[in-house]
């Protein structure tokens, strides 16, 4: 799996482009050429064409940066509600960098306030100006009756830097404690830090423009492990017990921490061995306190139990390819969600494990690598997946192909954009513009907004056709 970023530079702001057209305006005289959906590593552009994004499917769409490419980030769980649905909002992130050289580093700490978007209801009342203005950047760019705006202006970033030797492989914040973090380093240490006091200065700010940009914080890590033989990728916080991490490394070893006070951890020396390969990613269980699950690069998950020793409970060839990544639903605690390096990801049932096939769907629409999955945290059937393709896809697979509510939802809308025919019927949406995507997150307190991170920055997006899937009341 190739997860360093490719010649990794400061980012710059670029026009993105998402949907194939001409781009010009046009006369009646001359015919309109129909938009169709762009299928990268299938179409091709033609003299002439370029690729457009089309703002009326999202209700906010926002990009921006901190400076150098991040390869991992989280968002950072606030007070400020567990339900917004009302623009503008605000997020908070930790993110850690991957500069050019090892001093260059650092973990941002940052939030972004005022971000702007319409909520577009999915079949209009009136039909849309044919002349729409389709050039926006941003989703927020056009009006139309049929859409309820909230907030303006430009996002605003306040950023906190925190200087870290080496790029950061994988950062995650304690849901139970946020201003917990854990973050693991190319130079092979884990280290666990306190952000409390940059995200309370950045709740209190109310300046508008990058703050604590041009400095950086010199600070001590809580705890700096040195016990793993090798750097690594996967990480994670368990969701049930506060405090309790596992860590796992590129050497095959799992190292599980147990806090002993709210800022010391005792890490056990003897780590738990099961694959024959790296260990690519880990979860806990959303309901268990003692289960965990991981994957490998040698193609297999394996389930485990902290009080059954230091072997997988259960193990399971997954795909052909390395494992890169997984996903345990919280919304469905025997679903789990895992993607390759050969483009597929497949939906397992734990509950088929006796029977010895727990795969359930197994999708390949996906060119390169599955880079990140989640469960969309409000909808037990929704996940989104991004790809070394420059794709990031969402996916409900409660959905079946209908064409006689699709040619009635098409006639009320007066859609013009054909898809392709070959497209799954349970893809949903598919997000494009950005450079080597490596990481995605729902926010757990929006409903409906996905933030990712590539080698050009950050993407805030909210899609507009994903609303109705959306509980009325969230957790």
């Amino acid at each position: 799996m190739a997860r360093t970023l490719k010649n990794p530079k400061k980012a710059k702001r670029k026009n993105k482009g998402l949907k194939k057209g001409d781009g010009a305006s046009t006369s009646s005289s001359v015919p309109t050429i129909q938009p169709r959906v762009w299928q990268p590593g299938v179409d091709e552009l033609e003299e002439g064409e370029e690729l457009q994004c089309d703002p009326s499917a999202y209700n906010s769409l926002h990009a921006f940066h901190i400076g150098w490419p991040c390869l991992s980030f989280d968002i950072v769980r606030d007070s400020l509600g567990s339900d917004r649905k009302d623009f503008p909002h605000a997020v908070y992130f930790v993110a850690g960098t991957q500069a050019e050289k090892a001093s260059w580093n650092s973990i941002g700490v940052f939030k972004v306030s005022n971000i702007s978007g319409k909520r577009r209801e999915l079949v209009p009342t009136k039909s849309a100006d044919d002349d729409a203005d389709m050039d926006g950047e941003n989703s927020d760019s056009d009006d139309s009756e049929d859409e309820e705006e909230g907030g303006s202006g430009a996002p605003v970033l306040q950023l906190r830097k925190v200087a870290h030797h080496g790029c950061v492989n994988r950062i995650r914040a304690m849901t139970q404690n946020p201003h917990i973090c854990a973050s693991w380093a190319d130079s092979g240490h884990v280290q666990v830090w306190d952000f409390s006091s940059h995200l309370n200065a950045l709740a209190e700010s109310e300046t508008e423009g990058v703050q604590g940009a041009s400095s950086v914080f010199n600070q001590a890590p809580l705890v700096n492990f040195r016990g793993h033989k090798d750097e690594g990728y996967a990480i994670d916080w368990s969701p049930v017990v506060a405090g309790r991490l596992v860590t796992g490394d590129c050497k095959n070893c799992i190292h599980l921490w147990e806090p002993t006070s709210g800022s010391t951890w005792n890490v056990d020396a003897t780590p738990f061995v099961g694959h024959s390969a790296s260990v690519e990613d880990l979860q806990w269980s959303p309901s268990e306190p003692n289960a965990f699950v991981s994957c490998s690069v040698d193609g297999t998950i394996a389930i485990w139990d902290i009080r059954l020793g230091k072997s997988p409970a259960a193990s399971f060839k997954a795909h052909d390819a390395d494992v890169n990544v997984i996903s345990w639903n919280r919304q469905a605690s025997c679903m789990l969600a895992s993607g390759s390096d050969d483009g597929t990801f497949s939906i397992h049932d734990f509950r088929l494990l006796k029977d010895g096939n727990t795969v359930v769907a197994h999708f390949k629409y996906h060119k390169y690598p599955v880079t990140s999955i989640e469960w969309n945290p409000h909808e037990a059937s929704t996940l989104a997946v991004s790809s070394s393709d420059n794709q990031l896809t969402i996916w409900d697979l409660s959905l079946e192909k209908d064409e006689e509510e699709e040619a009635e939802f098409k006639a009320q809308t007066k859609e013009q954009a054909n898809a392709p025919e070959d497209l799954p019927p349970q893809l949903l949406f598919v997000h494009q513009g950005q450079k080597d995507l490596k990481e995605l997150h729902w926010h757990a307190q929006i409903p409906g907004m996905i933030v990712s991170t590539a080698a050009d920055g950050f993407n805030i997006l909210m899609p507009s056709n994903i609303q109705s899937t959306l509980p009325s009341n969230g957790p």
